[in-house]
């Protein structure tokens, strides 16, 4: 195991308790921060304690519609990361809410606490022009954070997997109970899956002093995926076979809006796995892959000296539970 390093310096990481917020904290630690992670519910964040020393993680109430909230999870640290999004609107949890007015907030509490030293994630496709209001509130986001922070470095990350990620398990979760799986568009749109620990090497190499202020970087796997190739490689990597069935996306989106509002009736009951919005629907009209422009200025993982993970070394490690027999499914009596 690599040795931490103990220092003094702090760092406070917003929604820290998730998905990508767990590596990046296990990341940081191991560079020697001390850590703050900030979330609405500290309780929940218990599991990020082995990921340092003793003393070195710690979990603060912080809410980003509570300005004195924001400015106390700030007080005495000298960097900070804003890793709150998310992926549907439930409830107060809005896109503009979350993802434009809460990294503006977020962005504006470290300017005023002296903070230049700031990391944002959003995603790629973000775009204020975007027919999806997830990419224009993504866009909007970052245009908050560099006009508070011109400093502030952004990630925007390709779809991102992992042991935990809604991606690949959701996937491999629908083949467990549907004979035919969805190809939504055609399953033509072009993906380019990250790992998520890569993702959050490359945050703590930011944090860390590497890259250039006010840049954008994007985050990609080393391959680029359509859509059909995910799910053909899904099925073959939990050894089960479906069908693929082409969706147009007029019929996806109003599918779409029926699950969506299904969901609200039943108060979120309906599986997760088996709920999708119109608003992913129109995400996937458009690539989700690295730019060309960014692979020649350097602003990608390479370009952070990060050699990305490849989905089939990491995938199948987390995706095996769902064959029939588990981790034997390779496995013959003699």
């Amino acid at each position: 195991m690599t040795d931490i390093q103990p220092q003094d310096r702090i760092v406070t990481v917003f929604g820290g308790s998730g998905f990508i917020g767990r590596h990046l904290v296990r990341s940081l630690a191991r560079d020697g921060w001390r850590i703050r992670v900030a979330t609405r519910r500290p309780d929940l964040a218990f599991h990020l304690q082995p990921l340092g020393r003793v003393g070195q993680i710690n979990a603060v109430q912080a809410n980003i519609r509570y300005p004195d909230s924001l400015a106390a999870a700030l007080r005495g640290a000298e960097a900070a990361v804003n890793l709150v999004g998310i992926l549907a609107p439930w409830g107060k949890q809005t896109f503009d809410g979350v993802q434009a007015e809460g990294a503006a907030a977020v962005a504006k509490a470290a300017q005023a606490a002296g903070i230049s030293n700031f990391v944002h994630v959003s995603a790629i496709g973000a775009d204020p022009d975007s027919p999806s209001a997830y990419a224009r509130t993504k866009a909007a986001g970052e245009a908050a954070v560099l006009a508070a922070l011109p400093s502030a470095k952004i990630l925007r990350p390709s779809v991102v997997f992992g042991p935990e990620d809604q991606f690949f398990n959701r996937f491999a979760t629908m083949a467990r109970f549907l004979p035919v799986l969805p190809l939504i568009g055609g399953g033509a749109t072009k993906l380019q899956p990250v790992y998520v620990g890569d993702v959050a090497k490359a945050g703590a190499r930011l944090l860390g002093g590497a890259g250039k202020d006010g840049a954008v970087y994007e985050l990609g796997g080393p391959e680029v995926k359509t859509m059909r190739e995910v799910l053909e490689f899904t099925l073959a990597t939990i050894h089960r076979r479906r069908a693929l069935a082409p969706l147009p996306f007029g019929a996806a989106a109003a599918l779409g809006s029926v699950t969506e509002t299904l969901n609200k009736l039943l108060l979120g009951l309906l599986p997760a796995e088996f709920v999708f919005t119109a608003d992913q629907v129109e995400l996937l009209k458009k690539d989700n892959v690295v730019s060309e422009q960014a692979s020649a200025d350097g602003r990608t993982l390479a370009g952070l000296g990060i050699a990305p993970e490849s989905i089939e070394a990491i995938v199948p490690t987390y995706l095996y539970r769902f064959r029939k027999t588990g981790q034997y499914a390779d496995q013959r009596a003699v």
